[in-house]
């Protein structure tokens, strides 16, 4: 065995969970080892749905122009029962919230992820598996075993399984996975179509038996490419698992995930267009098929003292809705600035109480919701369609009851602590010849941000100085104000020329908002008090700023 190397964070999965948590530790600085025990990506277009909240994160990474060139855009669904029209879902979002929906597939997704890693200095380990781990308060030794079989001992200070839904790391950890598998097989197949349906818009066809149950189904997701789909539908009998398979699956593992051994083929893909696809179609080019099974199950909790989990690792779910990759690199985000900052010394390590307390809500939440959308289907969901649109984009996804969470100060319907940041446009700076949006303004800050905003410069420089240097502050001048004056807008100020500023985060009067490193606000507050304020949030971190409370539902 090879001498004991160290680093700050071991990731176990190189899948899009575990790369999101390796590029928002490296892009603060913070050493990482990133591991897959397979020796290639694995060319299958699984998770293929990229919502608005994940491009948001993407954006204030920088990632978001790649993603945006090799993805494709998702216009909407429809939805027919029984050879009819039950529904057209547009997929229309308010005209502030900055990305609409996408597709790639999730090979190309891994991609882009692992050469933004790459330019940061960190390369994945293919063909690296975790043997065993073990961990004492000051870190964790794990055991790894290369592509060529030489073992290595590492010690790291902490340890983050994104290893899947078969995860070692939850596993050896003892966390319980509770839930239930459907009894439904599907298929898979990426292939393209033949048809006059419209372009940009998923397709989900379903056939009822006589006690009103779903007996066949058909559904279809849009992929980048002329005519390109990633379809599912049931599993015909020839292709379906023997019961006795079925028992065992049932016995202690976990039946979740693609199944070698029985590929289908065109033609079984085919025959299901040919009984449900709501217009005539041909289906080429077969790409990829396989048998999937699905799951419904989370962990009864994401940490155990060093050690986390993120993703399938801590939960699964159906695919309905293309919540499951999303909720994982959401998880990943909100995992990596909290263990860059306790890693760096800047943060005490009861700050990582809160991801336990911040997401695993939220994952039970999608579990819930995405088992109800694939029993009686989306179209049956009772909120309105500006908020089921809303929260299937992840962006009513909030920690208002979290332990991070400051006190609220103004309107209660503003954003309050805990909520997303909405982004704004219509933010302008001296030396800019057109406008910027907000997001714009956080790209590329690692950290968190004071957005300190008024009607007064002078209100502004004494908040900015207040400010100090403990945290980023960027100053927006009130609409009202002239930014013409050479004093208006200091260095790195912005002028809500539109107004949109005020419109969307309601300040009232003077007014200070910290933003979280993963687009959440942490504190809202009037601008007077600037200095305690930020002091007391901030230098927060560095004590017990994150003893978990009680934990109540997520807002959403």
């Amino acid at each position: 065995m090879e001498h004991t190397r160290t680093t700050d964070v071991l990731i176990v999965g190189a899948g899009p969970v575990g790369l999101s948590a390796a590029a928002e530790l490296c892009r603060r600085g913070v050493r990482c080892r990133i591991v897959d025990r397979l020796p290639a990506r694995l060319p299958y277009a699984k998770a293929v749905g990229v919502q608005p909240r994940t491009l948001e994160i993407w954006d204030r990474m920088g990632l978001a122009p790649a993603v945006l060139e090799a993805a494709a855009v998702l216009r909407g669904q429809l939805i027919h029962v029984d050879g009819r029209e039950r529904a057209r879902i547009d997929l229309v979002l308010p005209p502030e919230v900055p990305y609409g929906f996408a597709a790639l597939p999730q090979y190309e997704t891994e991609r882009l992820l692992e050469e933004y890693v790459a330019g940061l200095g960190t390369v994945v380990e293919r063909g690296t598996e975790l043997m065993s781990f073990a961990q004492d308060p000051d870190g964790v030794t794990a055991r790894l075993r290369g592509a060529h079989g030489a073992e290595e001992e590492l010690r790291a200070g902490f340890l983050v399984g994104c290893d899947g839904a078969h995860s070692t790391v939850r596993k050896a950890l003892g966390l319980r996975y509770e839930g239930a598998a459907f009894a439904e097989e599907y298929m898979l197949g990426d292939v393209e179509a033949d048809w006059d349906l419209p372009p940009g818009y998923g397709v989900r066809s379903s056939h009822r038996a006589e006690d009103g149950s779903t007996d066949d189904v058909l559904v279809c997701i849009p992929l980048p490419g002329r005519g390109r789909y990633r379809m599912s539908m049931l599993v015909p009998p020839e292709l379906s698992t023997r019961a006795g398979d079925r028992e065992t699956a049932g016995a202690g593992s976990v039946a979740h995930g693609l199944e070698g051994g029985r590929v289908p083929e065109l033609s079984h893909l085919q025959a299901v267009v040919d009984r449900l696809s709501p217009r005539p179609g041909v289906l080429s080019n077969l790409r990829w098929s396989s048998v999937f099974r699905i799951s419904h199950r989370i962990v009864d909790r994401y940490a155990d003292g060093r050690v986390f989990v993120a993703g399938d690792a801590a939960h699964i779910h159906p695919p309905t809705g293309a919540q499951g990759m999303n909720t994982g690199i959401q998880d990943a985000c909100n995992l990596a600035w909290k263990l860059a900052l306790v890693a760096k010394g800047e943060a005490g390590p009861t700050l990582l109480a809160s991801y336990d307390a911040e997401r695993r809500p939220v994952g039970e939440e999608v579990v819930g919701r995405t088992v109800r959308h694939a029993t009686h289907g989306i179209e049956a969901d009772p909120d309105d369609p500006r908020t089921l649109m809303l929260r299937e984009a992840q962006l009513l996804v909030g920690y208002r009851d979290g332990p991070l969470a400051g006190p609220p100060y103004g309107p209660g319907d503003a954003p309050q602590p805990g909520d997303r940041a909405p982004d704004c446009a219509g933010l302008t700076a001296p030396l800019a010849a057109y406008p910027l949006r907000l997001l714009d303004v956080l790209r590329g800050h690692p950290g968190h941000v004071a957005l300190l905003y008024a009607a007064d410069p002078a209100d502004l420089a004494e908040a900015g100085t207040a400010a100090g240097t403990a945290v980023q502050a960027v100053t927006v001048l009130a609409r009202e104000a002239s930014p013409t004056e050479p004093e208006a807008l200091a260095v790195g100020g912005y002028h809500d020329a539109a107004g949109e500023f005020a419109r969307l985060y309601r300040p009232e009067g003077p007014t200070g908002f910290v933003v979280r490193p993963d687009g959440y606000l942490d504190a809202r507050f009037p601008l007077a008090d600037t200095g305690s304020a930020l002091s007391g949030r901030l230098g927060g971190f560095s004590a017990a700023s994150a003893r978990p409370r009680e934990r109540a539902s997520t807002a959403l």
